[in-house]
């Protein structure tokens, strides 16, 4: 065998760059837990004083700081032994509001360890696992990471790009938020919409108590309603808009659920469906984003489906596919409305 030690050296400063970062993560998780990331944000600390803002061990926060540092999480000022967040680094690992705020995509990473011993077993046998038997670190991840963007996107670009959708949902719209876990998507649409009410689905029984908890808490409970149900058999019609926002992949029958939102919507209704960023041929995801969702397509989306026999799209399943399972539905109308650098949002309509 031939090896051009050139690419050999390149290769091995990927793997320990990848090294590095897959170690760092649970160093990340602490900070995000300890508030260590929200306590440098209030400024320079050396580890003494981060130590006494935070209640943590000093030589603890002495290694931790150094990783942060090492992966450029934090900013070492070596003169003055201190450490710091840029605005930028604030902006993404310290303000939950924030449309970049990252700790919750590490909280996924912590369900994909403690899924991996199973999925060993699934990678051979073919079977799943139910998204309802996944580590709770799966819920709540989900639930951090994706808000961000929903609360940067959904009323100010996604709404808006809808046929008719914004100012429907103004006077006054029936609306269902299909797979809604959390609720993030269902509360931030209820609050932006006062006129109009909003039902949300989801099969995972905790997932609707905690939606409820959240609705309560941000003042939208008399407007919002959380059933448990699955995609296929959600109840209720006359919707003016269906939406699915990144789990129509993760779902056993893709196709049965697209024929029920058709069912279930009103004539002139619109299903919008927001999926992750995707070309429709493996070599069009060869990026860093495409890497990240075949990474949790692998170890959430498809054993979901699998453990139901089902279809399995996967988190990269692309425009084309999609829009296959739109029209086999019977919709006669189906476009990308708009994208970012992370979804893809499409509108189906009936007619």
């Amino acid at each position: 065998m031939n090896v051009d030690q050139k690419r050999l050296e390149e290769f091995m400063h990927r793997a320990v760059v990848d090294l590095g970062a897959a170690a760092s993560a649970a160093l990340v998780l602490l900070g995000d837990r300890l508030g260590l990331y929200k306590a440098l944000a209030e400024g320079p600390a050396t580890p003494a004083e981060l130590s006494r803002r935070t209640g943590c061990a000093e030589r603890y926060l002495r290694e931790w700081l150094g990783n942060q540092a090492a992966g450029g999480y934090v900013t070492l000022d070596a003169a003055r032994g201190e450490y710091s967040l840029t605005p930028e680094q604030a902006m993404a690992l310290a303000q939950e509001d924030s449309p970049v705020f990252l700790p919750g995509a590490f909280q996924l990473l912590q369900a994909m360890w403690r899924a991996e011993p199973r999925m060993e077993e699934n990678f051979r046998n073919g079977d799943g696992i139910p998204w309802t038997e996944q580590d709770r670190s799966l819920f709540e991840g989900t639930e951090r990471f994706f808000k961000p963007g929903y609360a940067a996107h959904i009323v100010d670009e996604w709404i808006p790009a809808l046929s008719g959708m914004e100012e429907k949902l103004r006077r006054g719209a029936k609306v269902a938020d299909v797979g809604c876990g959390h609720g993030a998507s269902t509360v931030i649409m209820a609050k932006a919409y006062p006129n109009s009410s909003f039902t949300g689905f989801d099969y995972h029984p905790a997932s609707i108590e905690t939606a409820r908890r959240r609705a309560e808490a941000a003042g939208v409970d008399d407007r919002t309603c959380f059933v448990v149900a699955p995609a296929t058999e959600f109840s209720g019609d006359g919707y003016d808009l269906v939406a699915h926002f990144d789990c129509l992949h993760d779902l056993p029958d893709p196709l049965g659920a697209a024929r029920r939102a058709r069912e279930a919507l009103a004539k002139d209704g619109s299903w919008m469906i927001v999926e992750p960023f995707a070309g429709d041929s493996v070599a069009e995801n060869l990026n860093p984003v495409g890497r990240v969702f075949y990474a949790a397509s692998t170890m959430f989306c498809v054993p979901n489906a699998l453990a139901f026999h089902g279809a399995a799209l996967g988190a990269q399943a692309g425009e084309k596919r999609i829009g296959e399972v739109v029209r086999e539905a019977g919709f006669g109308n189906f476009r990308r409305a708009t994208q970012t650098p992370f979804n893809l949002v499409f509108e189906a309509r009936a007619g």
